[in-house]
């Protein structure tokens, strides 16, 4: 299979020796976000905003590549400080219908920043 690199500048560019995200088949993988703004860089303070401007950018991402956040079927989250999971996942399932997608949360060393998000997503047949 041909792996496609997906890119787009509604999300953060990447800041080293990857994709934001990557077709191969029908699945499209996309690297672990973090909280900038595409456009100014600025990353807010609370745990809530912040998984607000991950899954915008997540949400950017995918539609670069032609998908939804329905078409989300597995994420993975990274917690700066797994005290932060209620208000975190308040505000995570403001951006997922149901079915909600398969999820895996981890407590993580993370470099200044509170959530980050990667997400596998596939083509509906």
């Amino acid at each position: 299979m041909t792996r496609t690199a997906v890119s787009t500048d509604a999300a953060p560019r990447p800041a080293g020796a990857y994709s934001q995200a990557v077709w191969l088949g029908d699945l499209l993988w996309t690297a672990g976000f973090g909280p900038q703004d595409p456009e100014t860089g600025a990353v807010a303070r609370s745990v809530t905003e912040q998984t607000r401007q991950v899954l915008r950018n997540v949400r950017a991402t995918l539609e670069a590549a032609g998908l939804t956040m329905d078409d989300v079927v597995k994420t993975t989250v990274h917690l700066a400080d797994l005290a932060d999971f209620a208000e975190f996942n308040a505000a995570y399932g403001e951006f997922f219908s149901d079915p909600a997608p398969a999820r895996t949360t981890v407590g993580s060393q993370l470099a200044g920043i509170k959530v980050e998000i990667d997400v596998v997503a596939g083509r509906s047949a």
